[in-house]
């Protein structure tokens, strides 16, 4: 039987009857006897000889650490919100009827309702009390290997909409864009899950096979009610604006906008996404490696604004240095956002841009 709750020095433990207790669990404050001697320390693990101690002084409760308690990261504590554990109760029924529908299409050719498509997106979208913790929640969903293909759509579309906003596009290009999420990379549901979701690089055969799936998924959706920006973004986000992208080489001005829109938040699901190979990268790994391999392939003038927000974001907030130092991020360096300024516990600044050796690697 629990209690109560109660936070104490920010730390939320929870009083439990000593009849419910059970080994492993752990103090959060010590245990004194009737006479005010110490019997365990905070912090003590309970095993059965301990619980059986706790009878005999006749300890009625004690107060026990949460699972909050032990959560480390910024993201890990984002895992065992109430809010998070809502937010996957939605996101997976709405997953699911999002996964019935496009499956339905793909093999009867049903038309897609465009309508409830967006209902399936607005379900989640408003369970975050932010676009910004919108994007902190879905880093911690981990569908099943059936589920990844219809996830990563489902995400991209409510990323899209995230995106959308942050470059202050108007609201029907935002649902336009929410849509170009949606059915963007609905030719990979023609590719085995083998070549889609495989660990290491792909063979020559097999990157060739999985290219098709932009020309797949144009053909399947060319003759849904869908605007031409849709089919463009289907059929050209992997095109880069160098040339070096595919099926068609385009440079660019030929390629349409929101494919380059579309780039973009395919690139930073990929990234944010954990797969069983590795976990998701931090926010400063996302934007180090957009800034290290991206930005003359993708547009400036799209991408420059979207990794400065993912950057302000990360003002304030306590981050892990290669080096085992932890410190609060202070400012960040416009030309180089991936590397901000560091200020430890000692108040000795690091100025990232400058130390080529170290890095962050966990936001806390």
């Amino acid at each position: 039987m629990v209690i109560y709750t109660n936070v104490i020095g920010g730390v939320k433990m929870k009083s439990v009857a000593r009849m419910a207790l059970t080994p492993n669990m752990e103090l959060g404050e010590p245990v004194l006897s009737y006479k005010g001697d110490l019997l365990y320390s905070a912090g003590t693990v309970l095993d059965k000889i301990i619980i059986a101690r706790l009878e005999r002084y006749s300890i009625m409760s004690v107060m026990i650490k949460e699972p909050a308690d032990y959560a480390v990261t910024h993201f890990e504590k984002i895992r065992i919100s109430k809010e998070f554990i809502h937010f996957e109760e939605v996101y997976t029924n709405n997953l699911n009827a999002y996964k019935y529908m496009i499956g339905t299409f793909i093999e009867t050719g049903t038309p897609v309702n465009i309508d409830y498509l967006l209902q399936i997106h607005d379900n989640i979208f408003k369970c975050a009390h932010s676009n910004e913790y919108l994007l902190d929640m879905l880093y911690y969903m981990l569908p099943s290997e059936d589920d990844m293909t219809y996830a990563h759509t489902l995400d991209a579309a409510l990323i899209s909409k995230v995106f959308g906003i942050w470059l202050g596009l108007s609201n029907e290009d935002i649902k336009t864009l929410t849509l170009c999420g949606f059915f963007y990379d609905i030719g990979k549901l023609k590719i085995p899950n083998s070549i889609i979701w495989k660990e290491g690089k792909l063979a020559d055969f097999e990157f060739n096979c999985m290219k098709k799936h932009t020309t797949l998924g144009y053909d399947l959706i060319k003759h849904q009610k869908v605007n031409e920006h849709v089919l463009n973004a289907t059929l050209m986000h992997h095109e880069r604006l160098d040339g070096s992208g595919y099926p068609m080489h385009l440079q660019d001005e030929d390629i349409d906008v929101f494919a380059k829109y579309i780039a973009i938040v395919d690139s930073y699901d990929a990234m944010t996404s954990a797969r069983t190979y590795r976990a998701a990268l931090n926010p400063y790994q996302v934007i180090a490696s957009f800034e290290e391999n991206g930005l003359e392939r993708y547009d400036e003038s799209i991408i420059y604004p979207i990794l400065t927000h993912i950057a302000s974001d990360q003002l304030g907030r306590t981050v892990h240095l290669s080096n085992d130092v932890t410190g609060i991020v202070m400012v960040n360096n416009p030309n180089n956002l991936s590397r901000p300024m560091v200020k430890d516990e000692s108040d000795k600044v690091y100025d990232l841009s400058t130390l080529p050796d170290l890095s962050i690697v966990a936001i806390l």
